[in-house]
């Protein structure tokens, strides 16, 4: 994994095989973060993390000047990965080990921006609790989103709050707000 921009740009971190992870790519993670830089200044941003992983956008917020970003994750080497690569970057990022829906149903701080990036066979209904989570426990600010990273085989379309989607390869964003 490489983060792209910022001051952490360059700084490549590789994960162990053995972890469950698929990272985002590059090209997706850059395409990205130039629709976030234009709708906001990322020094005031408090960012949720779901599906973390490795870290690849949470490490990319916190490059890029977000101080709050909280990164959740059920698998535990993914959880030691990140907090050893935040120590070894100098990188302020808080590490939740829980499942993301446990954690969301006990959540009540709210964010700027929500990112989750679950595992891409998930099921529709897990797709449909995750918003319902969300909007429900009122997790994102008013001018906060939510976006989902996906395959081109889940149509998030239909769904509560969806507002658009984007494509990059095989990955798609698909945006929520309120």
């Amino acid at each position: 994994m490489r983060i792209v921009s910022g001051k952490f740009r360059g700084r490549r971190l590789r994960a162990p095989n053995n972890l469950p992870v698929r990272p985002t790519t590059d090209m997706a993670k850059e395409a990205l973060f130039n629709i976030l830089n234009n709708q906001y200044f990322m020094d005031d941003l408090s960012v949720l993390d779901l599906f973390a992983g490795i870290g690849s956008i949470s490490f990319e917020f916190a490059s890029r000047g977000c101080s709050d970003v909280t990164a959740v994750d059920a698998h535990g080497g993914c959880i030691k990965f990140l907090e050893k690569s935040s120590e070894e970057l100098g990188a302020e990022l808080q590490t939740v080990k829980s499942d993301v829906f446990s954690f969301l149903e006990r959540g009540s701080k709210q964010y700027d921006l929500i990112f989750a990036d679950p595992p891409y066979d998930m099921e529709l209904e897990y797709f449909h609790k995750l918003l319902t989570l969300v909007f429900e426990k009122g997790m994102l600010k008013d001018e906060g989103m939510l976006i989902i990273e996906h395959g081109k085989q889940t149509d998030l379309s239909d769904q509560m709050h969806f507002q658009r989607f984007r494509k990059y390869g095989s990955n798609l964003f698909s945006f929520f707000e309120l």
